[in-house]
């Protein structure tokens, strides 16, 4: 087969691939799911049976533990994010209405010189818009749970995630063993060290950064209900699910909190720098001491082509296409790279032709 004809093949595998996700996206997110988690136990589960244990036997207890934690934990945390995110979406008009209140009474004659006498205006206007676009989000929000379709996507995650996560936990070096056989001979090893160095990318970012926002959400969490703040819970753990991408989540987390504790503690300022302390705490925490040592520097995605993929995958795929952003981005970063690397080893870059067996002359 010449080389044309390969990279069409290729070409041609990939596309019906996409076009794939796209057709099934509405019915992939259980499978996505279940894949997700089970690369995610799966240096559990091989532990396990380097220990003598049987792998069908480490895959049951890895998959039940982890079912029975995330149940307790939705038993015992979601009600109270809920009644949280509840009362904070009714509160956020007025919290924005008093935040307003206090930046124009005390700077009221700067900001009259810059905006005049249409300072009053200016100041509703914002807090309608603001009460209109809060009310818009919570019907959307309530409409969506409420539908027929999230009912069943929610069900089938809870029901189906789990069970495909065991058998491919199960079943794991064979599927492994199984894609190997079907590498084209000849690149085989080049193929092969790719999917390493993707694997390596994903590993190190994957269950490094989850390890990462699990103690993130635990110490802003814990800290800022320790402190007093209102919905202190919700934000911290808003905080380090956002963690996920590198300065996103500490960024909005502190634009919140300052926010409440202004509204809230005005006019103690000490609370507000407790707040304040509570973050400069954690972002030393995630920079020196997290960051460093579970994630490392083996990642290679940099933090805007990550939020670039999160968007992209997440218009064209939906909440699938977040699952699949970060492997994606991955894997593109990996063959980016190797492509830059042949194409600086080419003629194309370096004007030499490459040594070849030399033609005979008529």
């Amino acid at each position: 087969m010449t080389l044309q004809k390969q990279v069409g093949f290729w070409i041609g595998g990939l596309v019906l691939l996409i076009l794939s996700l796209y057709v099934l996206r509405g019915v992939l997110l259980p499978f996505v799911a279940g894949l997700a988690l089970a690369y995610f136990l799966d240096p559990i589960v091989r532990r396990l049976a380097k220990l003598g244990l049987p792998r069908t036997l480490g895959a049951l207890f890895v998959i039940g533990t982890f079912v029975v934690l995330f149940i307790g934990l939705m038993f015992l945390i979601v009600p109270i994010l809920a009644n949280q995110l509840t009362a904070f979406i009714a509160r956020l008009p007025g919290y924005v209405v008093q935040l307003q209140t206090l930046a124009t009474e005390q700077n009221r004659e700067w900001l009259q010189k810059v905006l005049g006498e249409r300072l009053p205006d200016v100041s509703r206007s914002v807090g309608d818009l603001v009460s209109q676009s809060v009310g818009w989000a919570a019907g959307f929000l309530q409409g969506l749970w409420s539908g027929g379709a999230a009912f069943i996507s929610l069900f089938s995650l809870i029901v189906v995630t789990p069970v495909v996560a065991f058998y491919l936990l199960n079943d794991w070096p064979k599927i492994m063993v199984k894609i190997d056989s079907w590498l084209p001979l000849k690149h085989r090893e080049t193929i092969l060290g790719l999917m390493r160095e993707i694997d390596r990318a994903l590993a190190g970012f994957l269950r490094g950064q989850a390890a990462v926002c699990g103690i993130l959400m635990i110490f802003y969490g814990v800290a800022l209900t320790a402190s007093g703040l209102n919905f202190g819970l919700l934000i911290g753990i808003s905080i380090g699910f956002l963690s996920f991408i590198p300065y996103v989540g500490s960024l909005t987390g502190l634009i919140l909190s300052l926010g409440v504790a202004i509204v809230q503690f005005w006019p103690n300022w000490s609370m507000v720098a407790i707040i304040i302390g509570i973050f400069v705490v954690g972002q030393f925490l995630e920079a020196y001491v997290l960051y460093p040592n579970l994630v490392g520097e083996s990642v290679g995605l940099h933090p805007v082509s990550m939020m670039f993929a999160l968007f992209a995958f997440g218009a064209l795929f939906g909440f699938v296409g977040l699952l699949l952003a970060v492997p994606l981005a991955a894997a593109i970063g990996v063959l980016t790279r190797f492509a830059i690397r042949q194409y600086l080893a080419s003629p194309l870059y370096t004007g030499v032709p490459r040594e070849g067996p030399a033609r005979s002359e008529k």
